[in-house]
């Protein structure tokens, strides 16, 4: 089963993400957790190490803040969880390290062969995956239409991420200060 769990910052969504992984190790899974952030700054560094700190030191992490699908691909197994925290900073990744950023900030359209080649991998990949996977993602579509143009654009490609892999899922739950909330599934 695939999961998609949306939530805004600091809605529990990760928590969230957390608990569903401790209940498949209940039922003898396995748990690799891959984390697609990277430490740009102190601040940030500061945030994953609070990640790190909060989970099991049993479970498998793998960083990888660029290929995700072949990520999924490799340790994906019937008797394992995955775990994807998060897609919205993968996609950060994606569209803000090299061509892609160069063209949103232009106002250009987006024809970064690296974006367009990943997304379509783990949109393809996704429905194939033996086991459970558990992603985990942003809803930044719930407030106010950003100031800036490229801010307006990245929060299309994340609302555009969000819903073609709602799509895929078979649950999609939306936190809300620590609540879940059942979309689908």
């Amino acid at each position: 089963m695939r999961e998609l769990i949306l939530g805004g910052a600091r809605s529990g969504k990760s928590r969230l993400a957390e608990n569903r992984a401790t209940e498949y190790e209940a039922r003898g899974m396995s748990v690799v957790y891959v984390a697609t952030a990277e430490a740009w700054d102190t601040e940030m560094a500061d945030r994953l190490a609070h990640h790190r700190a909060g989970r099991p030191a049993h479970r498998v992490t793998v960083e990888e803040p660029l290929h995700l699908a072949t990520t999924l691909e490799r340790h994906a197994a019937v008797d394992r969880c995955l775990l994807v925290d998060c897609l919205t900073l993968w996609l950060s990744a994606l569209l803000f390290k090299g061509e892609g950023g160069a063209q949103l900030e232009a106002g250009s359209p987006l024809t970064c062969a690296r974006f367009w080649a990943e997304r379509q991998a783990l949109l393809a990949r996704l429905p194939q995956l033996p086991g459970e996977i558990v992603l985990v993602s942003n809803e930044i579509g719930s407030g106010v239409v950003p100031e800036n143009r490229l801010a307006r654009r990245f929060a299309d490609e994340q609302g555009r991420l969000n819903q073609d892999v709602a799509a895929l899922c078979e649950r999609v739950t939306l936190s809300v200060a620590g609540l879940p909330l059942s979309l689908r599934g």
